[in-house]
């Protein structure tokens, strides 16, 4: 069993090459403080997803067979990269990795495709990012395993079919809505990862200081769960500061107290809002009134991405009600004056409702 991971372009075809090539890094010997699961019993959180997955994984192995492909979507840090490897994992098959972004024309997914091994698996990160025209070259790849290379030009111009070894792509995507239909069709499973409770959270965050030999107790992972806004990557960075500034500042051991100052001295606030949020809400309340206003003027405000506030701060905000999304756009809710300890305009009903000609609707 050999996982592959590929930061760029595509792996040699000639295995030595592939040894030598630094756009590969062999994974297979992790880190010791690796919090990654290894098995699908090993997964906190997202049941339904992971119940799914035991049954695809059982009747392919029943059958003989490799995995049907899989389409993950959902916020990043959710698990999406996990779930690739664990499957990895429980099948003990080849794992090779790529993304969208590094896929820009045919040639460079050919490689992928030819050095799949049987019941191999293929993940590609930020799907919807393909280009059109390897979009199409993967079709009959994911229906047939075959490439369809076309050889010569004009009227002289044939199609080769090449068959390829039966193999699993399994992508993911922040964006499913960008997907174009045929691409998203003929993924067999479509799995949305939902955000975590605190709870789930919390067993994390005990697990993996478990496997940091860090000593922490129930009232401090709960800390963390709170301030992690229901996304494990993000607990797992915190859980790792709130351990180094336990060794800096303290015996080692995090407790209620030091997480609470560590995570302080991170800026990050008991409802789990870092600098970055905050900002988003003080422009909106301070620029622009409280909104609504759209995410173009706020992006130029903040100097930040329009993709980075819709992909990792937005989601977060209007799932926990700092803001709402209407017609007109986005809108701060007294929730968020509370927050930031601003004054409450009065109610207008233009902010959260809609008008007509001549008055509220």
């Amino acid at each position: 069993m050999r996982e592959r991971k590929i930061t760029g372009s595509a792996p040699a075809a000639n295995p030595a090459a592939a040894s030598a090539s630094p756009a590969i890094a062999d994974t297979s010997e992790k880190a010791n403080d690796s919090l990654r699961p290894t098995r699908l019993v090993d997964m906190i959180g997202q049941k339904a997803v992971a119940d799914r997955l035991r049954v695809a994984l059982e009747a392919c192995r029943k059958r003989g067979e490799p995995l049907p492909h899989i389409l993950f979507d959902g916020p990043p840090g959710l698990g999406k990269t996990t779930f690739a490897t664990v499957l990895h994992q429980e099948l003990k098959v080849e794992l090779a990795m790529t993304s969208g972004p590094a896929l820009d024309k045919k040639g460079d997914v050919m490689p992928f495709l030819t050095n799949a091994a049987e019941g191999s698996i293929l993940f590609i990160d930020e799907i919807h990012r393909l280009p059109k025209s390897v979009e199409e070259f993967i079709y009959p790849v994911m229906e047939d395993f075959r490439v369809d290379v076309v050889l010569g030009e004009g009227v002289a111009a044939r199609t080769l079919n090449l068959p390829l070894k039966r193999f699993t792509i399994i992508g993911a995507t922040t964006r499913s809505g960008m997907l174009s239909s045929p691409l998203r069709d003929r993924f067999h499973m479509h799995e949305h990862l939902e955000f975590y409770d605190v709870a789930e959270l919390a067993r994390i965050v005990t697990v993996n200081a478990a496997k940091l030999k860090t000593t922490i107790t129930h009232e401090a992972a709960m800390e963390l769960a709170h301030r992690s806004r229901g996304t494990p990557r993000l607990a797992n960075a915190r859980l790792r500061w709130v351990r180094d500034y336990a060794t800096a500042r303290s015996d080692g051991v995090v407790t209620e107290t030091v997480a609470r100052e560590a995570l302080d001295m991170q800026e990050i606030d008991r409802e789990g809002l870092d600098r970055q949020d905050r900002r988003y809400l003080e422009a909106l309340i301070q620029v622009f009134a409280g909104g609504p206003t759209g995410v173009e003027a706020l992006a130029a405000t903040l100097a930040i991405s329009q993709d980075t506030l819709s992909d990792e701060v937005e989601p977060f905000l209007l799932r926990s009600h700092f803001i709402i999304r209407t017609p007109r756009g986005r809108c701060a809710t007294p929730k968020a004056y509370d927050h930031l300890g601003f004054r409450q305009p009065k109610a207008k009903p233009k902010e959260f409702g809609q008008e007509t000609l001549f008055g509220p609707a």
